[in-house]
C-alpha cells in the first residue's frame, strides 16, 4: 500500500486488494462519528421555507469534528437574523466551528426574522446521511498492452497517478474518453491490473486522513465483532 497524494481534504492510495475489502472500507466511512446538527427549535420564521425545510437544510451544513468530542457532547448554536437578504450558515453562532461559511439556507424580505436554537451532537451516516463525513470510491488501476499510438495517448493522459510503463504494458489511471480513444485503436488492450486506487474526499468536519484511519478502526471493530460471535 502507498500514498499516491494526499492533502486535508483529500487522500488518494494505492492498494493491492480484492472489491469485496475496498467497498467494505467504503461503506465503513458511514461508521465515522461526525457532528452535526440534530435538533432545531424555531421561534421566528418568516421565511418561504416551512420549518421542516429550515431545520433539514441546517442538517447539512458541515461542522468541525474534534478529537475530544465523544457520545455526550452537546453544542448549541443560535442564529438571529432579520431581513432583507440571504441567511448563510456562517450566521450560526456558538461552540462548534461551521466549515463553510457561504451555504445559503433560505432569503428573507424586508422586516422578516429568522430566530432559532439549534444542538449538535455526533452521530453515525448508517444513521443518517448528514453524519457521513465524507466521500470514499475505488476504482481498479488499469494494465494496458501498449504501441506507438496507445503510448502516445497514454503520455498525455492526467490521472491520479503517473503512469508507469514495464516492457510494452502499461499502468495507469485513465479517464473514460482516453479509454475509448484506446478502445478505438484495439479494444483489447486495456484491462483491470490487481492493484486499485482508493479514495477519499472530506466534507470539511475532518481531514480525509483522519476519516480513512477512522473508517480502517471501525470495520476493525466490526471484524472483531464478528470473530467473537464464532467462539
Amino acid at each position: 500500500m502507498a500514498v499516491v497524494s494526499k492533502s486535508s481534504d483529500k487522500v488518494v492510495i494505492r492498494m493491492p486488494a480484492h472489491e469485496s475489502l475496498a467497498n467494505a472500507l467504503r461503506r465503513s466511512v458511514a461508521e465515522v462519528p461526525t457532528l452535526a446538527i440534530d435538533e432545531v427549535e424555531l421561534y421566528k420564521n418568516d421565511s418561504a421555507l416551512y420549518d421542516e425545510m429550515v431545520a433539514h437544510r441546517l442538517g447539512l451544513v458541515p461542522l468541525k469534528t474534534e478529537g475530544k468530542m465523544n457520545e455526550k457532547t452537546k453544542i448549541e448554536l443560535k442564529l438571529s437574523k432579520t431581513g432583507p437578504g440571504t441567511v448563510y450558515s456562517g450566521d450560526l453562532e456558538g461552540n462548534a466551528e461551521v466549515v463553510h461559511d457561504n451555504i445559503p439556507l433560505t432569503i428573507l424580505k424586508e422586516g422578516h426574522k429568522l430566530e432559532l436554537v439549534a444542538t449538535a451532537i455526533l452521530g453515525k451516516g448508517i444513521d443518517h446521511a448528514k453524519y457521513t463525513p465524507g466521500l470514499a470510491y475505488y476504482r481498479h488501476i488499469l494494465k494496458v498492452k501498449g504501441n506507438a499510438q496507445i503510448d502516445a495517448i497514454i503520455q498525455k493522459s492526467a490521472g491520479l497517478m503517473k503512469a508507469e510503463k514495464t516492457g510494452s504494458t502499461w499502468l495507469c489511471d485513465l479517464n473514460e474518453a482516453t479509454q475509448h480513444a484506446i478502445n478505438v485503436i484495439d479494444d483489447k488492450a486495456i484491462s483491470d491490473s490487481d492493484e486499485m486506487l482508493f479514495i477519499v474526499e472530506s466534507y470539511g468536519n475532518m481531514s480525509a486522513s483522519d476519516i480513512l484511519k477512522k473508517a480502517i478502526a471501525s470495520l476493525s471493530d466490526n471484524l472483531d465483532e464478528v470473530v467473537k460471535a464464532f467462539k
